[in-house]
């Protein structure tokens, strides 16, 4: 009996093998059938995987590193690992984070121990972010000896899902989301493809169809087939034996379009960054759209509405005080009305702090005065400025001297609020502060 080479057999391990049973199966998803099978099948990732670039140079020479594979899902981190492991002269070993555990890996990496001599072993950890700290530290040893080659996916940041001494021995490749006219092109061949596609079948397509499923797979890939299998196997041909594949029949199949937003991870706090630098920037057009996509996506109202409130200080803050005030009631109102309708009132505020006058005076301010606390002497508080209300205050001088303003001309009166005056507060010419300023300067020529 013929033995295959060590690189084309099975691991016990494996929850996917290089060649599993089901991409040679019939009935097996359109997704699973089309992945590619080598870089130049490959749409998209060109950044990457085009001739010249440094993926592609590595896996056509044979000459693995430690990498890891970021990105959304279904835009082709596993299918480049699967690549990799039929490119490879070395043994192909994959774990998946979610159902392996510490005693998979030691196993793992004791086979790798064992064939170092006569051949190199490659992990592949789909979902390695999934990894505690002390399951990432059990692969570090043989990693940096070069015993194991590691290929590592995640959905995550590896910045901050990825033990810092793990990824400083590994090349970060982050893969994109792909555009349209990559999926449309996907798409595209899976209609003609006879081999492991819909070629077989006789179905009628036209590019506005195609291209309406690519824009609501929103750069997945695996999406996009899928749709577009589901449309073709649930339409019946008609009397030509023609599947015609229609816009009507396209939406149906795409349903409700999937945003991809990770809730604690980058998507999430990306897109809020995004929020809050177009309201900023005074573009109340971004500022609602990336309202729309937090929404559609179930952001928490709330974690929308605390960005709202911070913002109305830090960037708006007296040039315009209503800001702070609409964005406090519409904290209670949201509360009251909930979703859907709160989109409403969140949609009000959101345009209203955006064409709101900005300053951010008061956050400057605060900001000097904490690292002035913090890296100066701290100074202390005036006798005439103390609290005199308890019996033995006076005899201590508290309170002595204290001239109180609204026993003068315009409620005011100059005194020494600090023993060593600064400037913290310096209003703008934006909005109201304009006339808060105006007054400052008023006051301070007295």
């Amino acid at each position: 009996m013929k033995t295959k080479p060590l690189h084309e057999q099975s691991d016990f391990f494996s929850d996917e093998q290089p060649e599993t049973a089901a991409e040679s199966l019939a009935d097996a998803p359109l997704a699973v059938r089309m992945r590619p099978r080598s870089l130049e099948e490959i749409v998209g990732q060109d950044h990457i995987v085009a001739p010249g670039k440094p993926l592609h140079r590595v896996i056509s020479g044979d000459r693995l590193i430690s990498v890891v594979f970021y990105g959304p899902p279904g835009i082709g981190k596993t299918t480049l690992a699967r690549i990799i492991s039929k490119a490879t002269r070395s043994a192909f070993v994959t774990l998946n984070a979610v159902t392996s555990n510490t005693a998979d890996m030691r196993r793992v990496i004791e086979q790798a121990r064992r064939r170092r001599s006569r051949q190199k072993t490659v992990l592949f950890v789909d979902e390695i972010h999934r990894f505690n700290k002390a399951q990432q530290d059990v692969l570090m040893p043989d990693v940096e000896n070069g015993t194991l080659v590691l290929i590592g996916a995640t959905t995550h940041n590896p910045s901050f899902s990825i033990n810092g001494p793990l990824l400083s021995r590994s090349t970060i490749f982050e893969l994109k989301p792909l555009d349209e006219d990559a999926l449309v092109e996907v798409l595209r061949r899976a209609l003609k493809n006879e081999d492991r596609g819909l070629g077989g079948q006789r179905v009628v397509a036209d590019d506005n169809v195609l291209r309406f499923i690519a824009k609501h797979a929103a750069g997945d890939c695996r999406r996009a087939l899928n749709a577009l299998e589901v449309g073709v196997m649930t339409t019946a041909p008609n009397d030509q034996g023609d599947i015609i594949f229609d816009l009507k029949v396209a939406e149906e199949s795409c349903q409700r379009k999937v945003v991809y937003y990770d809730g604690d991870e980058d998507y999430h706090f990306d897109t809020a960054s995004a929020f809050i630098k177009s309201m900023r920037g005074s573009d109340p057009d971004a500022s609602v759209y990336w309202l729309a996509k937090m929404i559609y996506a179930g952001e928490d109202p709330r974690f929308i509405m605390r960005r709202i409130l911070i913002l109305a200080s830090e960037d708006i803050g007296n040039a315009d005080p209503q800001a702070l005030i609409l964005a406090s009631a519409g904290l209670k109102a949201i509360e009251f009305v909930g979703l859907p309708e709160a989109r409403i009132i969140l949609s009000q505020l959101v345009t209203y702090m955006a064409l709101a006058p900005k300053s951010n005076a008061s956050y400057l301010a605060v900001n000097k005065a904490l690292e002035d606390v913090e890296s100066e002497t701290v100074q202390e508080v005036p006798k005439h400025l103390r609290d005199s209300s308890y019996a033995s205050a006076k005899r201590m001088g508290h309170g002595v001297d204290y001239k109180y303003p609204h026993s003068h001309e315009g409620h005011y009166v100059e005194q020494e609020y600090m023993p060593a005056p600064k400037s913290y507060y310096l209003p703008t010419e934006q909005g109201f502060e304009k006339t808060l300023r105006e007054r400052l300067t008023r006051l301070k020529s007295k």
